[in-house]
């Protein structure tokens, strides 16, 4: 099956969490024996920061972690040549993070060549900014794969694409795996991003605060952190690292013995359900997980079991301390988390969704069209 999708980024994860799930998907496909193809723009704006503070090197360093993937690029100022990149597609992934005019030209090519063709959204704009989705025309969309069940909901509710289907995010389980036996060099870290003021207030709360007041030794990962942002974490006694290459990840964990999850406000309030793809790399790679509190209404996981939920930052400092002193209690985290991403939560279970997404279109197809159809094999 030849797969084309188009994302913002696939070689930079500077501000840009739609990077890693895409990672495994492609690797994943690839594996299968799929041909990928992923274009992304000229001058993207992660990429274009990720080059400003770090250099072209990194491009190399990534080509050496995921020798497979080989993304193009395409000048966003220039019509493209849809029937070079399209003419043998079977199917079409695109993501929310492309213009609307690129979305919608897409879509006018379907007809004229026969793929299927699915939009991504791994966003709360759903939610939080709905006049931007009527920005997008999907009237030529087979549908939308979207991150959570409320996306999902909104969308048949206000009726945007004819068929929706939940696809959370997942771990590269073979990347992302645990390495607990490593010597430690500390005993917390955080790798996010600030947030744009959407989980300052719970930063200082389930994190700061509470390395604070336990005197331990933590480090924190990400980028777009002001001046008072450092300037709390050094009060704290807190190391900052800046930016962390999703791939160095699984390297950093297996270094410290406990990591916190602190979702921004608006999946607490708004996005019940959708823990971002954080939590699915941490529960990966076996470091134990404690979380400000979310809402996991769809159960993708047990809490209790495969993390610990902190009611407040004081719990937060108590289970952080408990972590640190029950090896009996981080191990069974550690394996519970891993247990349930290998049984649930891997790229490989998303992918064998899309191909089941894809042998119901066809099925619907064949209904409508029982003799002239393009195949698909998946």
């Amino acid at each position: 099956m030849k797969v084309v999708m188009f994302y913002h980024s696939l070689y930079s994860d500077w501000n840009h969490g739609n990077a890693h799930f895409l990672r495994g998907i492609v690797k994943e496909l690839q594996q299968r024996g799929h041909d990928v193809d992923v274009y992304e723009p000229e001058g993207g704006w992660s990429l274009q920061n990720l080059l400003k503070d770090h250099g072209a090197e990194r491009l190399d360093e990534f080509r050496q972690y995921y020798p497979s993937l080989n993304p193009q690029f395409y000048n966003p100022e220039k019509k493209l040549n849809y029937r070079n990149i399209l003419g043998d597609a079977d199917l079409v992934i695109v993501h929310e993070w492309n213009e609307p005019e690129l979305i919608a030209q897409i879509g006018e090519q379907k007809e004229k060549f026969g793929f299927k063709l699915l939009f991504h959204d791994t966003h709360h704009r759903a939610v939080s900014a709905e006049n931007e989705m009527k920005k997008f025309d999907f009237s030529h969309y087979d549908g939308a794969l979207v991150f959570g069940e409320v996306i999902k909901k909104i969308y048949q509710e206000k009726n945007w694409v004819k068929n929706v289907w939940t696809w959370h995010e997942a771990a590269d389980a073979d990347f992302f795996n645990p390495n607990r036996d490593e010597e430690k060099e500390g005993d917390l870290v955080w790798i996010g991003n600030w947030g744009d003021g959407e989980r300052t207030e719970e930063l200082m709360e389930f994190l700061i605060n509470p390395v604070k007041e336990l005197g331990i030794k933590a480090k924190v990962y990400g980028v777009r952190y002001p001046e008072k942002a450092k300037k709390a974490l050094a009060d704290a006694g807190i190391e900052y690292g800046g930016w962390l290459p999703n791939y160095k990840v699984p390297e950093v964990f297996s270094k410290y013995k406990v990591t916190v999850h602190v979702p921004r406000r608006p999946y607490v309030q708004m996005l019940p359900g959708i823990p971002t793809i954080r939590p699915f790399e941490a529960l990966s790679c076996g470091i134990p997980l404690i979380c400000s509190p979310w809402d996991d209404a769809e159960n993708l996981f047990t809490p209790g079991e495969d993390y610990l939920i902190a009611k407040d930052g004081n719990d937060m400092g108590y289970k952080i301390a408990e972590v640190l002193k029950s090896a009996h209690l981080a191990q069974s985290l550690s394996k519970n988390g891993r247990k349930t991403i290998l049984e649930r939560h891997t790229c490989a279970h998303r992918v064998d969704a899309l191909e089941n997404i894809l042998t119901e279109l066809k099925m619907a197809e064949d209904k409508i069209y029982p003799i002239h159809h393009k195949t698909l094999e998946a």
